[in-house]
């Protein structure tokens, strides 16, 4: 009887290790595969849309340059999504008060359409590429127009633009970039143009309010950059609470992910989700690139590149552009570890994150190369004067829009 037991119980055993054997080799061998692995056996018919195709929407930003080069098929093979880099924004759509600039933002659309691609509008209200015609006053001059003119025009303006996209598009970036970008923990909001002629922060929720009212299906994003520095991040969190406690109808926040080799940490990141996913608030990444150049240095106590200076305080000297090391596989290596990192934890709060945009297509152009690579020290993606350009590097895809390794690193799981 014992021997029978025993002969059971052995196997049991047996059964248990060859279930345990057949498990680990049918379980996904590319979990350990290096990037170099990855590109030789990976299915190349395959986008990053699909790769992620149970998670949430990979786009990138476009614009007329994108939509008439080689960047199209791969737009069509890698994204279901699109964020028009430059054409939606106030300025450039609207650059006086009866007139607007349709015809590249329309293209964009219908490419879109055509190809059966999202559309993020970006976006609807912000202190830069602003339309300067919007803050001049009854006297003619600039910034002395009253508030209640200031709203009318801005509701003006949203109406128009959001109902003209009515049922293309799925988000608008509504407000962009209305936190101080300051050490300071108690100035909270930018001292932009809306905040100054509103007399506070009364701008955001009207923005907020007119874009549900003229389309209530479109998903309406807060936008941001630097959303993962401690400081920052805790401004944002209050403007945020702020919102909530109003009634403000914003369904998520936008971090732009501008990053850097070593910013953010995990640690930051993680905490930046959790406290706006504890608001009951969605996150999209929407304008991810990070760049292999690092930032200047700013003496302690100097004011912000370009900034006026301060009394007593030394002064912030931009260095001059340095010639293009290239991308040597030192920075590649580090730009893989970064990259994997982001969307390893993307992956893990795939249920509060809707989508991910990568801030143009391919290395070929980058709006970080006009501005010296690391001088864009995290801030937006706006047209910006001319620099000597310093490649960045900051995509996934190579100068000869090849997939790099940093690719395979983001689709490796």
């Amino acid at each position: 009887m014992k021997s029978l037991l025993f002969l059971k119980k052995s196997k049991w055993a047996l059964l248990c290790i060859a279930m345990t054997v057949a498990f680990i080799a049918c379980s996904p061998k590319h979990i350990t595969q290096t990037p170099d692995e990855m590109a030789k056996t990976a299915d190349h018919n395959k986008g990053l849309k699909d790769y992620y195709k149970k998670y949430f929407l990979i786009g990138c930003a476009v614009g007329m340059n994108s939509l008439h080069s080689v960047d199209t098929s791969v737009i069509i093979k890698e994204f279901n999504s699109v964020t028009p880099e430059n054409d939606m924004k106030m300025g450039p759509i609207h650059p006086s008060e009866n007139v607007y600039n349709w015809k590249n933002a329309d293209e964009i659309v219908t490419f879109a359409q055509r190809h059966h691609i999202g559309v993020r509008g970006h976006n609807l209200c912000w202190h830069n590429q602003e339309a300067p015609w919007m803050f001049v006053g009854a006297d003619g001059k600039p910034n002395t127009v009253s508030k209640e003119v200031l709203r009318q025009r801005l509701k003006d303006h949203i109406y128009t633009v959001v109902r003209h996209f009515k049922g293309k598009i799925y988000a608008w970036d509504v407000v962009n970039e209305a936190i101080d970008d300051s050490n300071d923990t108690t100035q909270i909001y930018r001292k932009s143009n809306w905040y100054n002629i509103y007399g506070g922060p009364e701008f955001i929720l009207d923005a907020f309010r007119f874009a549900h009212e003229a389309d209530p299906k479109v998903k309406l994003i807060y936008n941001d950059y630097n959303s993962e520095h401690p400081i920052k991040r805790e401004k944002i969190f209050k403007m945020l609470k702020y919102l909530v406690a109003n009634h403000v109808p914003i369904d998520g926040v936008g971090f732009q992910a501008h990053w850097k080799l070593n910013d953010p940490s995990p640690e930051e990141l993680r905490k930046a989700l959790d406290e706006v996913t504890s608001l009951g608030l969605k996150v999209q990444f929407t304008e991810t690139d990070i760049t292999i150049r690092t930032p200047p240095v700013r003496p302690a106590g100097a004011p912000a590149f370009g900034a006026p200076p301060v009394a007593g305080a030394p002064l912030a000297v931009r260095p001059a552009s340095v010639p293009d090391a290239g991308y040597t596989p030192e920075v590649e290596a580090k730009q893989v570890a970064q990259y994997k990192m982001a969307f390893d934890i993307f992956r893990e709060y795939k249920k509060y994150i809707t989508g991910v945009t990568f801030w143009n297509v391919s290395d070929q152009y980058s709006w970080l190369d006009s501005r010296g690579g690391g001088l864009a020290g995290g801030a937006a993606a706006g047209q910006t004067a001319t620099r000597v350009p310093v490649k960045a590097y900051p995509l996934l895809f190579d100068e000869n829009r090849q997939r790099k390794k940093a690719y395979w690193s983001v689709v490796n799981f």
